[in-house]
This record gives structure tokens, C-alpha cells and sequence, in this order.
């Protein structure tokens, strides 16, 4: 039941296709300078994405949270494409192993003592578990 106020999004990683709907409303991404927002008929745009999560709200209220690493959108005729390097539903996501990877991350952020600890590395798989558990509904905000 697409209308004028809708349009249409994939969501597309190197795996599969994480999601797909010709009704949605709005979509706010992760932009790398910041979140930002898409509605119907919005001008054409190439953006590129970095760690966070996708929200997406479908003409019938539902509300879909994608934990999405890095990757391109693109906005083009009332369709949005976004490939990125990964993406996992909200839904799909296994919250004791994101719990465990949030730890895993902080740890080693804490161990200041330890030279080789790759910080660039810890903070992204921190900044990727955050992402998981809020797609998830776990973590609201940090």
C-alpha cells in the first residue's frame, strides 16, 4: 500500500539483503558527521555511513532498527539503497554476545598500561556493539 508519503528501502550487506520494503515513511541513518533523516521525495543524495543504527518507520507505524558498520546510501527517484560492510536486524541480534563484545572493548580501552592494544580497534568494536544493543532495544542511550 505504497503512497506519496512513502518510499521505497533496501538494506544490503555482502551477505544478503537485511531488508526490504516499498512503505516507509521516514528513515534516519548514520551518517559520519551524524544521524540524519529521509522522507518521501527527498533530493537525490549519496552519503556516506558510519557505525550506528538505522531507523526506519513503515506506513503502518512498525518501527525497524538496523545495527549497520560502515557503507554507503543512496537516494534516487523516491528509493533508497544502502550497502554497507554489515548489517543485523534488531530482531536477529544475540544481546549476550554483543553484551560480551561491549565488555571485551571497554576492557581493553581501560588497560592503558598495555601498549599494544590497538585503541582505533577497541573503540570501533565498542562503538559497533553499542550500535547491536540498541538496534536491539537493550541500551537506550550512552
Amino acid at each position: 500500500m505504497s503512497s506519496q508519503r512513502s518510499f521505497s528501502v533496501e538494506v544490503i550487506s555482502p551477505q544478503r539483503v537485511v531488508y526490504r520494503s516499498s512503505d516507509v515513511v521516514s528513515l534516519i541513518a548514520p551518517g559520519v558527521e551524524g544521524y540524519f533523516g529521509i522522507m518521501a521525495n527527498h533530493a537525490p543524495l549519496i552519503a556516506q555511513l558510519g557505525i550506528g543504527v538505522l531507523t526506519l518507520r513503515e506506513a503502518d507505524g512498525k518501527v525497524v532498527r538496523i545495527a549497520v558498520n560502515n557503507g554507503f546510501l543512496e537516494v534516487s527517484k523516491n528509493r533508497v539503497t544502502i550497502v554497507c560492510d554489515t548489517a543485523e536486524r534488531g530482531d536477529e541480534i544475540d544481546v549476550e554476545r554483543a553484551r560480551s563484545a561491549y565488555e571485551r572493548a571497554v576492557k581493553r580501552l581501560l588497560d592503558i598500561g598495555n601498549l599494544s592494544i590497538d585503541r582505533d580497534r577497541a573503540r570501533r568494536a565498542k562503538a559497533r556493539a553499542i550500535a547491536r544493543l540498541k538496534a536491539a532495544g537493550v541500551l537506550i542511550e550512552q
